[in-house]
């Protein structure tokens, strides 16, 4: 094998026909080399020329699901052998790739979605790649956390990418106490059969003036995205037993220090006082301790109580 570019030719016939297909072919594309693809979160589309062509060209697709890479593999007439690279057996198939790419072969890392090793398995492959010497080069493409923050409205230069969070309630507050005055956004992943009970804690953990925005499905038939404050946040999604399907990228607005503190201070005082008193008394009172606005600590003690 050699680092020579390959032609056109060297993929199926209807790909190597796209106008701008040369354009790929004709970058470098070293031997002995890790890929890492990214690879679509929904739409097949959304597939960059770059790994389309490398995918044509690798010896082998190391990949999270067989299945999954297959169905998309022949979705582009493409067929190659692929080796099962998941959480459970990284390091063992790291092995397994290194004596590959040391034989000059050319390795594609995808996952089932997105980008490898970003809350996906791949991270301890590429660490084991690096450390053996080897080469590792990126393809970037579909980015879940990406494509939900650029259509967020969230005006904020920077973010902070969190991924799941701990299944467990009390790992997940203690999570979410780390993490309640930072002043960048917030990115969270999160799936259908957690979502409720991990907004429940987002809504309890930031003060409730927060701006939230759900994105749902993104770049799927039932794409869906919507910002509201935390205040809403539970009440929404109890609404429609839908919003509770498919996958999720959370995304809450970076905690203002002044304003945040503030607003911690009142969510405080108005738990204390709804264990002695009904939610109408506790708004009154937390509005007049704190100087916040009644009707928000009123819908505010409403979502505490479940009503």
């Amino acid at each position: 094998m050699t680092d020579s570019t390959d032609s056109p030719s060297s993929l199926p016939g209807h790909i190597a026909q796209l106008p701008v297909i040369g354009e790929a072919a004709q970058q470098s594309y070293p031997t002995a080399t890790l890929y890492i693809v990214a690879t679509p979160i929904g739409n097949v589309t959304d597939i960059t020329l770059r790994a389309l062509h490398l995918l044509a060209i690798a010896d082998v697709v190391a990949c999270e699901d067989t299945r999954k890479t297959g169905a998309l593999l022949g979705r582009f007439g493409l067929s190659k052998p692929m080796l099962a690279a998941h959480q459970h057996n990284e390091r063992e198939v790291a092995e397994k790739l290194i004596s590959r790419l040391l034989a000059g072969e050319r390795v594609a890392l995808v996952s089932d979605a997105g980008t490898p090793g970003v809350s996906d398995p791949g991270a301890r492959i590429v660490d084991a790649v690096r450390a053996a010497g080897l080469r590792v080069l990126p393809l970037p493409g579909p980015s879940a956390a990406v494509t939900a923050l650029s259509a967020s409205g969230l005006v904020n230069d920077q973010f902070y990418f969190v991924g799941f969070l701990p299944a467990k309630a009390k790992q997940r507050e203690s999570a979410l106490a780390a993490l309640a005055n930072v002043p960048a956004t917030l990115v969270f992943y999160e799936a259908p059969h957690r979502i409720l009970e991990s907004v429940e804690a987002l809504a309890l953990a930031f003060a409730p003036s927060r701006q939230i925005v759900f994105a749902r499905e993104l770049t799927k038939l039932f794409e869906e995205i919507h910002r509201c404050t935390l205040a809403e946040a539970v009440a929404w999604v109890k609404a429609d037993a839908n919003r509770e399907r498919g996958e999720f990228v959370v995304l809450v607005e970076g905690a203002s220090v002044a304003t945040d503190a503030a607003d911690v201070e009142a969510e405080r005082i108005l738990q204390i006082l709804l264990k002695e008193c009904s939610v109408k008394q506790a708004a009154n009172l937390a509005a007049q301790i704190t100087g916040r606005k009644k009707n928000a600590l009123y819908d505010r003690a409403l979502e505490i109580k479940g009503e």
